[in-house]
């Protein structure tokens, strides 16, 4: 490791006024035992609450923090977007200011750094203070989107890991703004490792990710990595299509044969409303894929900076 290394932390911020003291205080000592320069960049993502206030209050007492405030809440794969991009750091670590991720893996991190390792991971052995339901929705969405998409990502694997940066280099190439971290950082490869470690429960505060955040989190994630499912619908259509040519031809058989039957009302509504159904899931996964595309071509920006301290 070269003299006057320097580390970056970068933790994504949105109405955290209740731990960031906690986690400064928490992280203090713990980047002292690096023997590295550092910073703490924190990006306030739109925060309604005192979390800016609360940090420039911080700043004065600890001079190595440096703030970045966005003009609105444009989400935790923006600010940590930004977080990466403004990085002067040898190596950055991102990691939740709420304290689950424990700050003294961020050590382990950087001994596997220095063994020559590009990206260290971080990989949850539980997930404290989670409900059962969240467990068993992150389980399946991991089962999905590694059997959907061509980049595979490991269950249990956050953002909280150690990234070179050659790799921060390589990941602000990748032009799009609307962004699936976790696919990123697998999809630009380079040499890794894996540091387990287990999760805490929060400090403080309440988390604002809930189902409905979950459930776009998973859509955004196979939409970005996979057409997979666009893919499908041509095997389904034909299936369908050929089923319905095989009724075709026993319906018109039979009908030489054993003359016509008084059709059934409920029969054909049921027929009506299932093919209906299926003709409606496929354009609106197919409108998924547009409305990615129509982000896309608008080319605005992943975030707007408002103020940096």
């Amino acid at each position: 490791m070269k003299e006057n290394t320097l580390l970056s932390i970068v933790s994504p911020v949105y109405n955290e006024e209740a731990v960031v003291e906690i986690f400064i205080q928490t992280l203090y000592p713990i980047l002292e035992q690096t023997n590295m320069r550092y910073e703490i960049i924190f990006v306030n993502d739109g925060s309604t609450d005192n979390t800016l206030k609360k940090l420039l209050a911080l700043k004065k007492s600890y001079p190595f923090i440096r703030i970045i405030n966005f003009s609105r809440n444009f989400g935790k794969e923006a600010a940590l977007t930004a977080g990466i991009e403004h990085a002067k750091g040898d190596a950055i670590i991102p990691i939740d200011a709420d304290l689950q991720h424990p700050p003294e893996t961020i050590l382990k991190f950087i001994e596997k750094w220095k063994e020559g390792y590009d990206v260290v991971v971080g990989k949850r052995l539980n997930r404290t203070g989670e409900h059962p339901l969240k467990k068993l929705s992150a389980k399946l969405f991991y089962k999905a989107i590694n059997a959907l998409s061509e980049t595979k990502i490991p269950a249990d694997v956050g953002d909280f890991r150690l990234i070179d940066k050659k790799v921060a280099e390589a990941l602000k190439q990748l032009p799009e703004n609307q962004r699936f971290m976790k696919g990123l950082f697998e999809w630009v490869g380079f040499k890794k490792t894996v540091v387990e470690y287990y999760q805490n429960e929060r400090v403080a505060g309440k988390s604002t990710f809930n189902g409905w955040s979950l459930w776009k989190f998973a859509m955004d994630g196979v939409t970005s990595f996979s057409t997979l499912p666009l893919r499908v619908w041509f095997y389904i259509g034909l299936a369908i299509s050929s089923f319905s040519l095989l009724v075709g031809i026993y319906i018109i058989i039979k009908t030489i044969i054993f003359g016509i039957d008084t059709p059934g009302y409920a029969s054909t509504m049921v027929m009506i409303l299932f093919f209906g159904g299926i003709q409606l899931l496929g354009i609106g996964i197919l409108g998924k894929y547009i409305g990615r595309m129509y982000q896309e071509i608008k080319r605005r920006p992943i975030y707007i900076i408002e103020s940096e301290y």
